[in-house]
């Protein structure tokens, strides 16, 4: 597996220094929260792509996604949705970008069956956008549908392959899943994993990894188990904490904290 963190932790750093940390602390890949608060994001221009572009390249560290806020299954028209879509999805090809991250982002306001209609819908009349585009979008386990078994509902009438899943363990185990569970209900979706460490249910301000209740060992050995070998990536939620110690100095730990786990599961 492949290791890498995601720009949620050091909320408006610029693109070169993100590169660098990523390089100094043996990250193979970056996700980059695209939000108009970061540098890079679908607002910014043909030339600001191709220098991000660029700056991957020389640096040698992948660009594992492009981390959206498209809600697929919140009530409403499509179109907006659809067209949210569409600007992740070329501002992933113009980066060279293999996924692009949305949310459920159902409400009360609906019924479960009206939420993942609604998401299947618009994610399957964006999945051919996306096959041209040559990026696979993946729902993550968030919000209204938490766990595995919520998210592989709708990817079970979508039925593309341009569509898939984002496994955060944070939210399926706050929802009450078994990993086990959650890799049975993913494991034909499975883009990649992201990581991290929280104190209890009613305590969410992020920790270093380890140092937290998350089953981040178990997760690690079922995937070593299966044979899985894609992405884990560290989310660490500086942005929405922040009274949350800094990202940068914890890098390193917990490079070696998954660099162990996946040595104890092999």
């Amino acid at each position: 597996m492949k290791l890498a963190f995601s720009t949620l932790g050091v909320p408006g750093l610029p693109l070169p220094d993100v590169l660098r940390l990523a390089t100094e602390h043996g990250y193979h890949g970056v996700e980059l929260r695209a939000h108009p608060e970061e540098p890079v994001h679908p607002g910014i221009g043909a030339a600001e792509r191709a220098d991000a572009a660029a700056r991957f390249k020389e640096s040698g560290v992948e660009l594992l996604g492009v981390a959206g806020y498209a809600r697929v299954a919140a009530p409403g028209d499509d179109e907006p949705v659809l067209a949210e879509l569409r600007a992740l999805l070329d501002l992933a090809r113009d980066l060279g970008a293999p996924y692009v991250r949305v949310f459920p982002g159902g409400t009360a306001e609906q019924s479960p069956q009206d939420a993942d209609a609604t998401a299947a819908r618009r994610l399957g009349t964006a999945a051919e956008y996306a096959t041209d585009a040559g990026v696979r979008i993946l729902l993550e386990t968030h919000d209204s549908h938490r766990t595995g078994a919520d998210v592989m509902r709708i990817l079970g009438l979508v039925g593309h392959r341009q569509v898939g899943a984002l496994w955060d363990v944070m939210h399926t185990w706050l929802g009450g899943e078994q990993p086990q569970e959650t890799y049975a209900a993913l494991s034909p979706y499975l883009g990649y994993v992201q990581v991290k460490d929280i104190a209890s249910v009613d305590d969410t301000t992020p920790l270093p990894l380890g140092a937290g209740v998350l089953p981040l060992a178990e997760t690690v050995e079922l995937l070593s188990r299966h044979g899985w070998d894609g992405w884990l990536c560290w989310e660490y939620e500086k942005r929405w904490y922040e009274a949350a110690a800094p990202l940068p100095g914890l890098l390193g730990g917990g490079r070696d904290h998954l660099a162990r786990l996946l040595n104890d599961s092999a």
